[in-house]
């Protein structure tokens, strides 16, 4: 099995993605639908840090119609759902219909906890880190558990990701969406088009994996919309 795990892992890593842990699903619970048909018992979590596939998505962008709808969704599916076919699974991916619960999911598979804005606050990557899919087996594909360690949100007294930005869209409360929206969209909204959130920025933890200006613009404009 650690064979597998290990295949897998550099069949993901071709295109800058990682392995984000796993979990079987209890016989109790069960799981979405595998490959056949039949109820899958494991589920391994992909996904990133950093900014470690933007590079290979841009290649891949490079050949594609400018019209596409969510291109990086799109490069998501395409490239795991290869890794997928390749070792017998099904890819499922955030964004599909009716939702899954990936962020359950996560918190299950790395023991993660969401910081104010949110985000799952990972120990290494801080808040530059996605999951863009998943691998559903109907075999038990066990992984090493993951150790509990600190939640860095608790170490961290001045909370800087709730004073930064100017509208005040993360609070305690909640995330005020649509004063968000408004204010990425408007005339002051550019420092947030051109370099994205300023919460998410103002946060210490794992900087060395924060994305680059232009990925976050990306992002934004995905947000913002037409």
């Amino acid at each position: 099995m650690r064979g597998m795990i290990d295949e897998i892992t550099a069949a993901l890593g071709a295109n800058g993605l990682i392995l984000r842990g796993g979990f079987l699903f209890p016989d109790d619970e069960g799981g979405p639908d595998g490959a056949s048909g039949e109820p899958a018992k494991s589920v391994l979590l992909v996904g990133q840090a950093g900014a470690a596939p933007w590079p290979h998505f841009l290649r891949w962008r490079g050949q594609q119609p400018q019209a596409i709808a969510d291109p990086l969704d799109t490069w998501s599916r395409e490239v795991i759902g290869e890794v997928a076919q390749e070792f017998g699974a099904r890819v499922v991916s955030p964004s599909d219909k009716p939702y899954l619960p990936f962020q359950q999911w996560a918190v299950r598979a790395e023991g993660l906890r969401p910081s104010p804005l949110g985000i799952l606050m990972h120990p290494q990557y801080g808040l530059w880190h996605a999951y863009r899919g998943a691998l559903l087996f109907e075999d038990e594909i066990t992984l090493p558990e993951f150790r509990e360690t600190i939640h860095l949100c608790d170490t961290c007294v001045d909370k800087p990701c709730l004073k930064s930005c100017p509208v005040a869209a993360y609070s305690t409360d909640g995330f005020a969406y649509q004063a968000c929206l408004a204010h990425v969209r408007g005339a002051n909204g550019e420092p947030c088009r051109a370099g994205g959130c300023l919460d998410r920025n103002a946060c210490p933890y794992g900087a060395q994996y924060r994305y680059p200006p232009e990925v976050q613009a990306f992002h934004m404009a995905a947000f913002a919309g037409p």
